[in-house]
């Protein structure tokens, strides 16, 4: 059964800023088309896409399995759009995260940030997916030969996020 949902509470930051978890592929030429209509202003837009592997902690991955929290994921990820639009001047973002049992080469997640000059499309594109992976109710189960085992969060993903941190 391919689920969809998007959070209703895009719509309170704009049209513009949104989230969505989906089951099925997502394809960033259309989203980028989405994401820039009709705004001539924006001057860049940066994209992240995070793909299968097919080896990690040096072994085969044949497939990757992601779980999450539906309504808590959708709202934890657009507060951190939120908190980039407040940081940087954005004229959109967007971020679409898959579930389920995906494959190497497929594509996990995407991360896309309109603004009128580079350095904030750069930098707030980076610090949505340093927070993604550090604050966003996702599980990951991997499938190896040998069978499944859970992703434990990583030190470096808290470093990266750690480096956004006023002080």
């Amino acid at each position: 059964m391919e689920q969809s949902s998007t959070l209703a509470l895009a719509t309170s930051l704009s049209d513009r800023f949104s989230v969505t978890v989906q089951h099925n592929d997502f394809d960033l030429k259309a989203e980028h088309a989405k994401l820039v209509a009709a705004d001539h202003g924006v001057g860049a837009v940066v994209a992240f896409i995070g793909m299968v592997r097919d080896l990690n902690l040096a072994d085969d991955v044949v497939a990757l399995e992601l779980e999450h929290y539906p309504g808590m994921t959708e709202k934890t990820l657009m507060n951190i759009v939120a908190q980039a639009q407040q940081r940087w001047s954005l004229q959109a973002a967007r971020i679409v995260h898959r579930v389920g049992k995906m494959y190497p080469g497929d594509q996990i997640v995407m991360v896309l940030t309109a603004s009128a000059h580079r350095q904030d499309a750069y930098e707030a594109n980076t610090f949505m997916m340093d927070f993604l992976k550090t604050e966003a109710p996702f599980w990951k189960k991997e499938w190896t030969p040998e069978g499944p085992r859970w992703i434990e969060a990583r030190s470096t993903d808290d470093a990266a996020a750690a480096k956004w941190t006023v002080k």
